[in-house]
């Protein structure tokens, strides 16, 4: 029987890749525990000091804190996603041979992409959408005594789908960087210098934006709009750059 099929190539992917995928699923629940924490333990023990007038906790405890380095870690995310992308789960199969050796065995190059793809983009978005809703839901809860803005990059980007849209264009940029220099370090270097690139404009560029859009969800889907459409381009880039170099 074939192996030419997309479902059977991703237990394989699963396999190779097992360490990444619990990484970031380790990443992912401590960070939601870490809100949750927040939401049910640290903004009513902010509510009830601020009615009684005193609050006495440490910079490690302190929710404002503890709330923007979640975020500015959620808003960075991507880049460390991107740089596993493009150096472990493309770069290195490239590099040692296991993907030629996969499309000798009936597995076309374009269908091979696909199932790798498809395999790391599943549990990627999946996670970064869990983290989304999750921040999101927790800073809205506790804007009484939360004094970030939602302005402010750190919570703009992982409040709401701009954060897996932000986690598939690092996946796409490290496919295609890996494609393109077939090197594991390179790829490395390629993915996370275009994501972090992209992650600093947009910053720049939802700034002009905020005088012609009237609020956050507004501004929100349009930055969202804005990297799915380079994830587009990455991923076609990526398909392009792999049927040159195939025979």
């Amino acid at each position: 029987m074939s192996t030419a099929t997309v479902p059977r190539l991703h237990p394989g992917v699963l396999r190779v890749h097992r360490p990444a995928l619990l990484v970031w699923t380790a990443f992912v629940v401590l960070c939601v525990g870490a809100l949750l924490w927040v939401h049910v333990s640290a903004v009513p023990r902010d509510r009830v000091c601020e009615r009684a007038g005193w609050c006495t906790y440490a910079a490690f405890t302190d929710t404002n804190n503890l709330v923007n380095f979640l975020g500015e870690v959620l808003s960075y995310a991507p880049c460390a996603v991107a740089a596993w992308a493009g150096a472990a789960l493309i770069g290195r199969e490239l590099e040692s041979g296991t993907a030629k050796l996969a499309w000798t065995q009936s597995v076309s190059p374009a269908r091979w992409l696909t199932a790798t793809l498809m395999t790391a983009a599943v549990p990627l978005l999946a996670g970064a959408a869990a983290l989304a809703v999750a921040f999101g839901r927790v800073w809205s809860a506790g804007q009484d005594v939360l004094v970030t803005d939602w302005t402010w990059d750190r919570v703009f980007i992982p409040r709401g789908p701009l954060l897996p849209a932000l986690t598939l264009f690092a996946l796409a940029v490290g496919a295609f960087g890996a494609l393109a220099v077939r090197r594991v370090l390179p790829a490395l270097a390629v993915a996370l210098g275009v994501t972090l690139v992209v992650r600093v404009y947009l910053r720049e560029v939802w700034k002009p934006l905020r005088n012609a859009l009237p609020g956050f969800w507004e501004l929100h889907l349009a930055a969202t709009g804005m990297v799915l459409v380079l994830s587009a381009l990455a991923v076609a880039g990526a398909y392009a750059v792999l049927g040159r170099h195939v025979p």
